[in-house]
């Protein structure tokens, strides 16, 4: 169900390789969460373990080496050079059900290693999922529904990137769909999330950095300055590359209000991933409007559970005040074109770290400008919602 080392995000590379570069000693737990509270059997989660146990025998090969060792340079060399030495450990990976059938996991270990396993556990549940309940893709009907939505795209001139490998379908699914994209629409479809598949069809892999950066950072530093601090630290492992903020991890108005001149300079652009487009959007024009810079020379991407028909609105509406890009995943890779499908509703979160072992573990939340992205303790919400003055 996972192809290669390489498939999987591109953002878990560079998050990776900016834990390896700063905080090398820092160690951090991912949790598992489905927020459809969907219930299992004792033979999912066997299958589930199996899966884990191929994932562990993955190695980077020598030509996955050279590529993106020559085509994402601005990750260090040395960085890739650690990779070609890494495997997952499935003994880490501690699986469960609870005693109403539903999924649990949690992994932990150095931040740069643990952060690499959060995209595959979520493609292989999500995959697993549909065979466990017998939905089988119809390829070609797929790939029918893909073309209708890239005919939107090709005649309003949206340009977008797939986002869609964490719930995806199936590897098999994905590989065809991305395939089309490079086929179908090569002039809008800026590339793919995927690394695995940019390498496989010379497309360009896209990401920056997650949420888990800035939740990091407000567990080790505090929150007040937590989207200050992972800006800067991000910039100074990136030097200007990679150079899109994501701005939700604790409300975009918290995000906007720490945001300085020098670090709206530098940046490209902004990803909203939560909230409503058009208010969120407008926020930013704002904000860089305060500091005196043109909108018009940034980009905003929206990824919040986007389609075609509803960026176009959007795209749309920002016609003219800034770029705009999207970053489009489910809609992308888990629709096959079955009628009543409901692609899975999960996610794998940082729910605690530490700068090292000698420190005290600290929890780590996100508060989402929906609420129903919020992930982490009561406790927590209350002590950031207070010194972020989100009350």
């Amino acid at each position: 169900m996972i192809l290669s080392i390489l498939d999987t995000d591109l953002y878990k590379f560079s998050t990776s390789n900016a834990y390896f570069h700063l905080y090398p000693l820092a160690e951090g737990t991912f949790k598992f969460q489905d927020r459809a509270g969907e219930v299992y059997d004792e033979c999912f989660l066997t299958r589930f373990k199996a899966e884990l146990e191929k994932l562990g025998q993955l190695k980077l090969t020598d030509e996955e080496f050279e590529y993106v060792s020559t085509k994402v340079r601005y990750i260090n060399h040395n960085y890739w050079e650690w990779l070609r030495g890494f495997s997952f450990e499935p003994e880490k990976i501690d699986a469960s059900l609870d005693a109403g059938g539903h999924l649990q996991i949690e992994v932990t270990d150095f931040l740069y290693k643990v952060t690499l396993y959060e995209v595959p556990i979520l493609a292989i549940v999500a995959e697993l999922r549909n065979s466990y309940r017998g939905v089988k893709a119809d390829k070609a009907k797929a790939l029918e529904v893909l073309d209708a939505k890239l005919e939107i795209a090709n005649e309003h001139k949206l340009l977008f990137s797939e986002f869609g490998t964490r719930r995806r379908f199936s590897s098999e699914l994905h590989d065809a769909l991305v395939k089309e994209l490079k086929e179908k629409c090569p002039k809008y479809c800026a590339g793919t999330s995927n690394v695995y598949f940019a390498m496989k069809y010379g497309m360009t892999p896209i990401g920056t950095f997650p949420h888990e950066w800035v939740m990091f950072h407000s567990g080790v530093f505090g929150y007040k300055r937590a989207n200050y601090l992972s800006l800067e630290d991000w910039i100074k492992v990136y030097d200007g590359a990679l150079g899109t903020a994501l701005i939700d991890t604790f409300t975009t108005r918290s995000f906007l209000r720490t945001l300085t001149m020098k670090q709206a300079k530098l940046l490209d652009g902004f990803r909203q991933d939560s909230g409503d487009e058009k208010e969120v959007g407008d926020a930013i024009i704002a904000r860089l409007e305060e500091f005196g810079i043109d909108p018009r020379s940034k980009v905003i991407v929206f990824s919040n559970a986007l389609n075609f028909p509803k960026y176009k609105e959007v795209a749309d509406y920002f016609r003219g005040k800034v770029k705009v890009s999207a970053g489009i995943g489910t809609n992308i890779t888990c629709d096959p074109g079955i009628p009543g499908y409901k692609a899975a509703n999960i996610v794998m979160k940082l729910s605690r770290c530490r700068m090292s072992a000698k420190d005290p573990w600290e929890k780590v939340i996100k508060i989402s400008d929906d609420l129903g992205k919020h992930m982490g303790d009561e406790k927590e919400f209350e002590i950031a919602s207070y010194e972020l003055h989100l009350q």
